[in-house]
């Protein structure tokens, strides 16, 4: 049985998805503010977090940094803010997915289930002698999760890392925008592709630019591709 940590200070809300959630055959527990959603994470190990971004105490941003230091479990961040700031900030943080409110429990529970799908997967595809992958002077580490150009460290968010990852493992294969969202943030995102763009020029700027090369290239009318080569070369 999957257990789900509900964070939500409403709690009216948080004992609504409690019974929602259990009906469904999950193991539940609510926290009602940060510092409580973390000793309970700390004291229960937990497969999902629902993890509200307007918190007191903690904000949930700030529950969800903490969280990504010591825990890969998937984390779904509820909050009534509907702005893409808002959302790449979770994401950039850790979270996995975001919903906001009001939504219907329906999606909610589509959500967990690829959530809990994908991160189970995850866990199981590190095939022997995959686990470093490169591409010239750029390697990255798949267990330690430590990227590196030469021998200097590049760091990056977990969002960033999962992006550079998904590329790296299809280097040379042009990837829609649709499918970075569906492989990376782990679900269907329909209509704002935006954020895949946004976090595409993260990496271009912690990698290409500093070390002057032409890694992630754009594809007009499909998406991008990861291909190494010298600053001025190539489209």
């Amino acid at each position: 049985m999957n257990r789900i940590l509900v964070v939500e200070d409403e709690k009216k809300l948080a004992r609504y998805l409690q019974l929602e959630l259990t009906h469904e055959g999950y193991e539940v527990r609510l926290a009602h503010d940060g510092r409580s959603a973390l000793t309970t994470h700390a004291d229960w190990p937990c497969d999902l977090i629902l993890l509200d971004l307007m918190l007191p105490e903690l904000s949930g941003i700030e529950v969800c940094r903490r969280i990504r230091q010591k825990d890969n479990v998937p984390i779904i961040m509820l909050t009534a803010k509907d702005d893409v700031s808002d959302k790449v900030m979770g994401l950039d943080m850790g979270a996995d997915d975001y919903m906001t409110k009001p939504f219907a429990i329906e999606e909610l529970l589509a959500r967990i289930r690829v959530a809990l799908k994908r991160h189970s997967e995850q866990g199981a595809e590190h095939a022997p002698g995959e686990r470093v992958l490169t591409e010239g002077e750029l390697s990255l580490d798949r267990d330690s999760r430590e990227v590196r150009y030469g021998t200097e460290p590049v760091v990056l968010t977990k969002k960033e890392f999962d992006l550079l990852e998904y590329l790296m493992l299809h280097r040379n294969v042009a990837i829609s925008r649709n499918e970075l969202l569906d492989k990376v943030w782990g679900y269907s995102y329909l209509g704002d592709t935006n954020v895949v763009d946004v976090y595409i020029r993260y990496l271009r700027c912690k990698l290409d630019d500093p070390y002057h090369i032409k890694l992630i290239h754009t594809v007009r009318g499909v998406g991008y591709l990861l291909r190494l080569e010298p600053e001025g070369d190539g489209a």
